[in-house]
Formats: structure tokens, sequence, C-alpha cells
């Protein structure tokens, strides 16, 4: 079983980012698991801390990531959730640990290692 979980949501070329208060750094929303919670059941559960008034559609597992950051040298191990569907307010819920929350294109901006992994696979650079 992964230890955290990740969403990805892309809409007219954007996607859903927030933005952690202690490095400044931008990732796909998402959280650690808590005790026996599956992986879905942790990221509803950390969208509603993080984002509270976010509404989703179905989530759809796209890939459980086991792997060492070649740059960090940090193991990953990620339950990546997509869903096509999102709407509401980007309302920042948890203030101590998320401080801004976007529609944007995945580039051009500093990423965690893990969402920068995601980026890469599902928004490949082109040619």
């Amino acid at each position: 079983m992964a230890k955290s979980s990740k969403l990805v949501v892309a809409k007219r070329g954007q996607v859903l980012l927030v933005r952690r208060r202690r490095d400044r750094l931008w990732m796909f929303p998402g959280g650690r698991k808590r005790g026996r919670e599956s992986e879905k059941d942790c990221l509803r559960r950390e969208i509603k801390e993080e984002l509270p008034k976010l509404k989703l559609g179905r989530l759809r597992l796209w890939k459980e990531v086991k792997a060492r950051n070649r740059l960090s040298g940090r193991k990953m191990s990620d339950a990546i959730f997509l869903t096509s569907k999102a709407s509401g307010h980007l309302t920042i819920g948890d203030k101590r640990e998320i401080d801004k929350a976007t529609w944007r294109k995945p580039r051009g901006i500093r990423l965690t290692p893990t969402s920068r992994y995601i980026r890469d696979k599902l928004f490949p650079k082109r040619g």
C-alpha cells in the first residue's frame, strides 16, 4: 500500500496545484495516510482538509508509484488519482500547511520532487 495519495485534475490545459507554506514549493494536492485508511479515503480526507469547498468527480487510480527520486534520494510511495471533474472555490482549509491554491500550467513553477515526477509522466514536454 502507498503511504500517501495525490490528486491530479486538469482543466483547459491547466492543473490544480497547492503551495506548501514551509518551503513555498508547489505540489498536487494530497497527503499521508493515517492508520488503516485506504488510499482513496486518504485523498478524500486530505482534499477536505486542504480545499474544503472543492467538489470532485469520480476518482480513478492512475498509478501507484514506488521509486527512489533520482535527485533527492527520497523514496516515493504514492497512489496517484485522476479526476476529470472539479468545481468550487479554492478556499484554503489548513492554513498551517498550505498557503495558496491555483489552476495553472504545470511548467515554469517550482514543484516538489514527487509532483515533478507526476508532471513529467502525465504532461511531458513537447518537442
